[in-house]
């Protein structure tokens, strides 16, 4: 009796063992049977509903979205140049002569766009204090020269104010100190003395 119990806790160690060997063993490779090809597969196969591959999703860049955003490619030409263009073109619209370089219808054509273009620099960079102080010494200048013009020549002066656009002021319609103040009675001669030096002033 005792030899047939160790015998059966020996055919069951060997069970147990087998057993896990088995779980780590690799698992059976299944048997492809060759498909006949039939009339009737073949027509199932193409009454089965085809599976379309799903889309991909590509990345893109920041540049193609901006550019899908904006719809518009940015100039590259510089302001400055184009600018600068102008300026030529207006100079030889206004001038008197071919080889003409000072007049004021010269010199005032030049003026007006660049005083333009330094309006619109202004525009984007607000904070651009010495580009106003350009500016503001550039429209005195012109207006100087408009001044000068529309006494020497006054057909002249109309031409190139309207040709141009300018706002000006002709010289006539700024009245002077004396058309501006000289309805007011003058000041007092005694003012501001004192009542000593009043009486010694009459008394010599």
């Amino acid at each position: 009796m005792a030899f047939s119990k160790s015998l059966l806790a020996v055919l069951a160690a060997s069970a147990a063992l087998m057993g896990a060997v088995d779980a780590f063993a690799p698992p059976a490779r299944s048997i492809n049977i060759a498909r006949t090809s039939s009339p009737i597969a073949s027509t199932m196969m193409d009454d089965a509903p085809t599976i379309e591959d799903e889309p991909q999703d590509f990345l893109l860049e920041a540049s193609d979205l901006e550019g899908a955003e904006s719809g518009e490619t940015e100039d590259p030409t510089p302001a400055s140049w184009l600018s600068q263009q102008r300026i030529a073109e207006l100079r030889i619209t206004h001038r008197r002569h071919e080889t003409d370089c000072g007049s004021p219808e010269f010199q005032v054509a030049g003026m007006t766009e660049r005083i333009s273009h330094l309006t619109n620099h202004l525009k984007e960079h607000p904070k651009d204090f010495s580009t106003r102080r350009g500016l503001v010494a550039l429209v005195n200048k012109r207006r100087r020269l408009l001044n000068y013009l529309y006494s020497e020549d006054e057909q002249a002066y109309v031409d190139i104010v309207s040709a141009l656009g300018i706002r000006h002021k002709i010289p006539g319609a700024i009245p002077s100190k004396e058309d501006k103040y000289g309805r007011f009675p003058l000041a007092k001669k005694n003012k501001g003395k004192s009542k000593m030096k009043i009486l010694k002033a009459n008394a010599k």
